[in-house]
């Protein structure tokens, strides 16, 4: 590659040494020095002829007091941009340095961006906040539940703030048998919000924790913005595994917040609103088992004055005169079932006895008896009724009324 900014190519000669180069020749070799001299950078100015096409993709300016910067952020880029930019707002912009060749100008071309200051968080803060809430985002309809006595809880933050220590010590005081487990992310700089997201993906996917809680401990606007972005909300929204958010102080409030299934004002709160205390469970249940034990003692002593009342009634002062009495109505129920049973047995033995009689009558081998036969054909077995369905030769069986004989036809009368 050809150096433009070597004393080979400086003006120091005649004009007839030096290098022709066409338009797009010295475009493309300005282009890749640039590039190769600002591959990221990150720019802070203000937001001027900002311009949203049809195509997603933004075009505006960065200006300060001395000059601007035409910039380009594609529309894969902004579609999560947590604020809606406007001119007039300060931004810093990460992204790098290229030429548009075609005007040959160059650009600024955004990665990421971010308001700069606090007036323009909290402008982008509220914005984020209404667009989600308006997608039904915090709708306590789809909060889930949170479990009562969680086994395993996830915990997802710095792993050397002061938030993480709060948390397991909570923890382990209040209920030392909880397995505890963590992911470690930044929870503060650029790809915080990025790192917290994938956390929570993991262990949704990994699915052996109870509950997860996210955090940090307290800070400025800035400090909490990773918390305050869509990539993190909508993984928060997106977990089949409830979430608690832990940002901050009592006072912060964050998107994370309105997004989880229960916010705890402090990482410690946290703690204390996940796992229950074991003593203050043990005293429950020592104060249930009083409560039962109190309760059986007074349904003993109430069973026992009324059996002591029935033992002083009239009636079970003479129990053998109702016992008598039963067995008297218990004998005269015998008998009429003895009787009952012999009228039918008998009525049943003679309903047998012409049912039997019927039966015999239409007895085909009683009809035999009295000098009939039934004679049929030795090749298909059908029954004879006529002459005429017989013919010289046919084999015959015929059945007597005991026996039966088989013969040859010699002659067919029809008639």
């Amino acid at each position: 590659m050809t150096d433009l900014f070597s004393t080979e190519n400086s003006f120091s000669g005649s004009p007839s040494h030096l290098k022709l180069y066409s338009v797009s020749e010295i475009t493309s070799e300005i282009k890749i020095q640039l590039e190769q001299s600002y591959p990221m950078v990150w720019v802070e100015g203000e937001i001027s002829n900002f311009k949203r096409h049809s195509s997603g993709h933004l075009y505006f300016s960065l200006k300060d007091s001395d000059a601007q910067l035409s910039c380009v952020m594609w529309r894969g880029k902004n579609q999560n941009l947590p604020f809606q930019p406007i001119n007039g707002m300060k931004v810093r912009a990460l992204g790098s340095i290229t030429i548009y060749a075609k005007h040959g100008r160059y650009q600024l071309d955004i990665h990421q961006l971010r308001p700069s200051g606090l007036g323009e968080l909290q402008l982008a803060f509220e914005a984020l906040k209404k667009r989600l809430s308006d997608e039904g985002l915090f709708s306590e309809i789809k909060k889930k539940a949170i479990p009562p006595f969680p086994q395993k809880v996830g915990i997802i933050t710095s792993p050397t703030g002061a938030a993480i220590r709060d948390i397991i010590s909570v923890i382990k005081r209040r209920f030392p048998s909880v397995q505890i487990i963590i992911r470690p992310v930044r929870v503060q700089g650029n790809t915080a919000a990025q790192e917290i997201a994938e956390a929570i993906q993991e262990f949704n996917e990994y699915g052996q924790v109870d509950i997860l809680i996210v955090g940090r401990g307290g800070g400025s606007l800035e400090d909490l913005w990773a918390f305050n972005e869509e990539a993190t909300a909508r993984a928060i929204f997106q977990s089949h595994i409830p979430v608690v958010s832990a940002v901050g102080h009592e006072i912060d409030f964050t998107i994370s917040d309105f997004v989880a299934d229960l916010r705890a004002p402090t990482p410690s709160a946290a703690a204390e609103m996940v796992v229950r205390d074991r003593e203050e469970l043990l005293q429950s249940v020592h104060g249930y088992r009083q409560f039962l034990f109190q309760k059986a003692k007074e349904r003993i002593a109430l069973e026992k004055n009324r059996l002591e009342s029935i033992q002083r009634s009239h009636g079970f002062k003479r129990p053998e005169n109702q016992i008598r009495e039963k067995h008297f109505r218990l004998d005269d129920v015998s008998k009429n079932l003895e009787t009952y049973f012999q009228f039918y047995l008998q009525r049943a033995k003679g309903d047998m006895a012409q049912l039997s009689q019927r039966l015999n009558t239409l007895n085909p081998r009683a009809v035999l008896k009295r000098g009939y036969s039934l004679t049929m054909r030795v090749d298909d077995g059908v029954l004879i009724t006529r002459a005429s369905e017989l013919k010289p030769s046919d084999k015959l069986r015929t059945q007597f009324s005991e026996g039966l004989a088989q013969s040859v036809v010699e002659m067919v009368e029809a008639d």
